[in-house]
């Protein structure tokens, strides 16, 4: 799953895995075949590619914005979504889901630092959710990479 000195918040992880079981549940709930989903992936890649395909765009999107913000970052799959390390460790995670996309950890001293820029998207509980209606808004994921990673630094 994750090396030791990989961190996320429990309740992140358990958000993730109740989104997933939850679209799964309501697939067997209207008499569909649920496909059951890949959890072992190897690479971002593979991760994007198996999102629905309105959001991958999006993911990929995200995702370059991430490496021009933090280039010196390498891609990993930490609790079965994509994620960006540091010096081994994970400074931002990034999942794509049927009605939006999300960027975690939102730590408060994030939340605080980027206020306004974040009033028009979902921030609850260290998760910042976007729209799938609304354009990629690549500055603002490029401020919380840059954020994120000088949170890392700080913590040594």
């Amino acid at each position: 799953m994750s090396t030791p000195s990989t961190r996320i918040a429990p309740e992140q992880a358990e958000r993730a895995r109740c989104e997933h079981s939850q679209y799964q549940n309501r697939a067997r709930a209207v008499g569909t075949v649920a496909v059951v989903a890949k959890t072992d992936f190897k690479s971002v890649d593979e991760y994007i590619a198996s999102r629905p395909e309105n959001v991958r765009p999006m993911l990929e999107r995200v995702r370059t914005a991430i490496h021009q913000a933090i280039p010196e970052a390498e891609e990993a799959i930490s609790y079965q979504i994509a994620a960006f390390k540091l010096r081994g460790r994970v400074v931002l995670y990034f999942a794509g889901w049927k009605d939006h996309y999300s960027v975690y950890p939102a730590s408060d001293a994030l939340v605080e630092e980027l206020g306004d820029a974040l009033a028009s998207h979902r921030v609850s509980k260290g998760t910042i959710r976007f729209s799938l209606s609304e354009p990629v808004p690549v500055q603002l994921i490029k401020r919380i990479a840059k954020f994120k990673a000088k949170e890392a630094a700080a913590r040594g």
